[in-house]
């Protein structure tokens, strides 16, 4: 006779591995769904490898399908980058130059491919940083210590065309360059502050030269002026004007002191006027007098 108990462990049993059978399988249908799918998220680029081969293919932001197991993504960043890098060179007169170097640069969309087959993500230590060095060291020896520092602007658009020249090829491109750092070594500070020193010095003097020459040249032609104003002055200087000049300035006061029992004053206008005729321009602040004497008969 069967047992009925048997019959049930049976049933239970069944029952729990079509369960479990069940769950497995949704479970792997989940993880396959997982895997069937793949984000790209803003700023980048997907690259797709099947088995390790990488595709020409480059996947854009958002959702995309991929074959499970068989396909990954790789995320390219493709938005803008930051370089640094410290550079030392030398200068066209043999002077230390070291300097500071900011790149800002990006991966094209379209390149991220060929920048991840062939160089990998750490592209800044393996093409930038290196190009940046050699372009920095090729632009500076053309140029003096001096030269360097008068054409700096020139001198970094020299420096970012060479590199882009250099990263271009490789999709890689360069947006902005800025040497934020410039410097020369100890001794050849000192010596271009003494230079610029001399030269204001002798800037100054040279002003001082300047300023006393018009000064003198000044002073010079004041003298001409004041020596032209004479000159006129004393051709319109005629006996006339001397003679009215000389009873404009008479206070109308006559002497107090005359010569003889009365005796009489008289201002002889005329012999003055004689005398300016025959070239005594000069008059006397205090009016002249002569005396006559007035001879009385009894």
């Amino acid at each position: 006779m069967a047992n009925p108990n048997q019959n049930v462990v049976d049933a239970n049993a069944g029952a729990v591995k079509k369960i479990v059978t069940t769950v497995i399988v949704v479970a792997v249908l989940l993880i396959i769904a997982f895997n069937a799918f793949t984000t790209v998220q803003a700023g980048h680029s997907g690259v797709v490898t099947t088995f390790g081969k990488v595709s020409e293919k480059v996947l854009a932001e958002g959702l995309h399908f991929k074959i499970p197991f068989v396909q990954d993504i790789i995320l390219v960043d493709n938005r803008v980058q930051k370089a640094e890098s410290a550079c030392s060179a030398a200068s066209k007169d043999l002077q230390t130059v070291t300097s500071t170097i900011a790149v800002n640069y990006k991966v094209l969309n379209s390149y991220s491919a060929n920048v991840y087959k062939n160089i990998g993500l750490d592209y800044e230590a393996k093409i930038i940083t290196p190009a940046i060095q050699e372009c920095v060291k090729a632009v500076t020896a053309k140029f003096t210590a001096e030269e360097l520092i008068t054409n700096r602007q020139s001198i970094g658009d020299q420096m970012m065309e060479l590199l882009k020249q250099k990263v271009t090829e490789y999709g890689i491109e360069i947006q902005i360059f800025n040497i934020t750092a410039f410097d020369f070594t100890a001794e050849y500070n000192a010596a271009i502050e003494a230079k610029q020193t001399a030269q204001q010095n002798a800037l100054k003097a040279e002003q001082d030269l300047q300023r006393i020459k018009v000064e003198a040249e000044q002073k010079i032609a004041q003298a001409q002026a004041e020596a032209e104003a004479y000159r006129l002055k004393s051709e319109q200087i005629t006996p006339e004007i001397l003679i009215s000049n000389y009873i404009e300035k008479w206070d109308g006061k006559l002497p107090t002191v005359v010569s003889g029992d009365g005796g009489t004053m008289m201002l002889d206008l005329s012999k003055l006027l004689e005398e300016a005729k025959a070239g005594g321009y000069s008059v006397p602040t205090t009016p002249q007098t002569t005396i006559a004497e007035e001879t009385t008969t009894e």
